[in-house]
This record gives structure tokens, sequence and C-alpha cells, in this order.
């Protein structure tokens, strides 16, 4: 299967607006930084997928994804084909039994379907 993550982010900062010429407009605004992230991955033979949203992209919920993905595939070994993210060879990262990894070259996410998605 190959994995991925992807970040979604939301942030709520006005940068101009529209008024008639001369007035000064009076915009009440407050600034919002939110993000989302989305752990993945995808049998590319059969199209088969797993997906986790998450509230970070680090080791702790890297851990948190390999766990339930682990749990969703009790019976099979799932080898992760993996673009070498820092939190993918943490020291604290907890591989179950069930997954193992390879990674593909540095900067080369063509290599991966899910960057192409």
């Amino acid at each position: 299967m190959y994995q991925d993550e992807a970040g979604f982010g939301r942030i709520s900062k006005l940068g101009s607006c529209w008024s008639p010429i001369g007035v000064g407009p009076h915009v009440h605004s407050h600034y919002i930084r939110e993000f989302r992230y989305c752990y993945g991955a995808v049998d590319a033979h059969t199209g088969e997928s797993f997906f986790l949203i998450a509230g970070g992209c680090n080791t702790e919920w890297m851990n948190a994804f390999l766990e339930e993905l682990s749990q969703a595939y009790p019976d099979d070994y799932l080898l992760l084909v993996m673009d070498n993210a820092i939190w993918q060879k943490s020291s604290t990262l907890k591989i179950p039994t069930n997954i193992g990894f390879t990674f593909i070259p540095p900067y080369t996410p063509e290599m991966n379907p899910l960057n192409n998605c």
C-alpha cells in the first residue's frame, strides 16, 4: 500500500475588501489558524483505502495511524511505500508486527500514486 499524508488549513485574515470611493471601510475580523491532516494508505491495484483524520503531522499521529491501520487489517501483512518524512523514521515510532516499510527515493513524489490524485 502507498502511504502519504496531506494538510488542510484555514486562515481567516481579511486582506482587502471593496468599498465606494472615499469611504474607509471598518471591518471587524479575527484571526483564525486551523489545520487538519489526513493520513492515508491506498492499494494501487485494488483501490482499497484507509484514512485517518488527524490533528497533526508528527510521530504521535503516525503511531495512531499505524495502530488503526494494523487493526483494520489484522490478518494481512502490509508493506507501506512511504516518502521519508521525518516522523516515519523517528526512534519513538511504534511499528505493528503486521506492517513493514519501504521508502521511495527523496524528492520523487511522482513515484507515489497518492501524490497524483
